[in-house]
């Protein structure tokens, strides 16, 4: 059963950071929805904070709270930009990815 879970938390976590923001992108900014689909994803590289961690990786930690950029004054940045018409779409998947990145430890700390 634990690898179901293991398994259904990938899938999860994978589509919310690469499907989601397209069917977003199509939903909020069609006119563009390619693009904005790709600048969401290019949004990922805010993982690069996790190179900071020591150890690098470990299955244990919420990575929102932890990490720099996944702080919780990082994410309030990141929620003014949605007001601002240049950074909406950058702010967006900022925030979809702190949204998917927080949904690992909804699962760390309820489901597993």
């Amino acid at each position: 059963m634990n690898q179901i879970l293991a398994y259904t938390q990938i899938g999860t976590h994978y589509s919310l950071h690469f499907l989601v923001p397209g069917l977003i992108a199509y939903l909020f900014f069609r006119k563009n929805w390619r693009m904005a689909w790709l600048v969401m994803v290019a949004t990922m590289l805010v993982d690069l904070d996790h190179l900071l961690a020591d150890p690098l990786f470990d299955p244990d930690r919420c990575s929102v709270g932890f990490h720099p950029l996944h702080s919780y004054y990082a994410i309030g940045v990141y929620f003014i930009g949605v007001f601002f018409k240049p950074t909406r779409i950058i702010a967006v998947g900022l925030l979809f990815h702190m949204f998917t990145d927080y949904q690992d430890c909804y699962w760390m700390w309820y489901v597993n």
